[in-house]
């Protein structure tokens, strides 16, 4: 283990504390959601059985740089050095008095202090007893997980997770890019054409009963297909529909009309 003063976390972004993990596979389980939510910086205060571990690179699923990077710790002071701002995460009540914060919450004052250009972090306890007293004496905030008071229990991995994707939110607030481009949307020629070829192809089928709805039963018509956002294609297909259904009537029709004279026949 070191003592050496760690740096700044790099890049703008809250470094992750570990204070004495257990479970390697806990460890590899948040070099995964680290990796998958942008965070790099993980820092570990006396995990108990050592490090490295070979069974957290396997549970971390090819999110090695997390791992490879993660800096071991005499003592959680020690890790937390370089910080400016470190918030502790518990779910149960402590004798320190606070600023009580939900993880958007945090996520939000944390990055507020980025942008001032301070350093940021996030303490995890280990997975059987949590965060001492003493730890969260050494933070600014504590976050608590709004989850069901009938059964409190997180695994680290998962409490990780939700602070790392609520501090990615603050960054990263859009939905990713479409996978593949696709039609634009209709515009209102194409549009006044589905109108026309269906009304057209309705009224020969006698829909519009009684005449005087008809106009009213237009608009409800259209409506429908305005609140839909046709893209170009979806327009295109509606009206192969259109005209598969009327081809089909007509077919119909045709083979009545036979069947009918044949009937008549001496």
């Amino acid at each position: 283990m070191t003592s050496d003063a760690p740096q700044a976390a790099p890049s703008g972004r809250p470094c992750i504390i570990l204070n004495e993990p257990q479970l390697a596979e806990n460890i590899g389980a948040v070099a995964r959601v680290m990796a998958n939510f942008g965070l790099d910086d993980l820092r570990m205060v006396r995990p108990r059985d050592g490090w490295p571990q070979e069974r957290a690179w396997a549970c971390a699923s090819g999110a090695d740089w997390p791992l490879d990077g993660a800096r071991v710790f005499d003592t959680l002071q020690d890790a937390a050095a370089d910080l400016h701002r470190l918030y502790a995460t518990t779910a149960r009540p402590r004798e320190v008095q606070l600023p009580l914060l939900t993880p958007r919450e945090a996520a939000g004052a944390l990055h507020q202090a980025v942008g001032e250009g301070l350093s940021t972090g996030i303490l995890f306890g280990g997975e059987r007893a949590g965060l001492e007293t003493q730890d969260i004496a050494l933070c600014q905030a504590i976050i608590t997980i709004p989850i069901d008071p009938r059964f409190r229990s997180l695994n680290l991995g998962q409490a990780v997770a939700i602070n790392a994707y609520e501090w990615r939110t603050q960054t990263a607030d859009r939905p990713p890019p479409a996978f593949r481009e696709g039609p634009g949307p209709a515009d209102q020629t194409m549009l006044a054409g589905l109108y026309g070829h269906l009304e057209t192809d309705l009224e020969e089928a006698g829909f519009f009963h009684p005449a005087a709805k008809k106009p009213s039963m237009v608009r409800n018509l259209r409506a429908i297909f305005a609140r839909s956002n046709l893209n170009e294609q979806e327009v295109r297909t509606l009206r192969g529909v259109i005209t598969a259904l009327s081809r089909g009537r007509g077919r119909v029709l045709a083979k009545l009309a036979e069947q009918k004279a044949k009937a008549q026949e001496p």
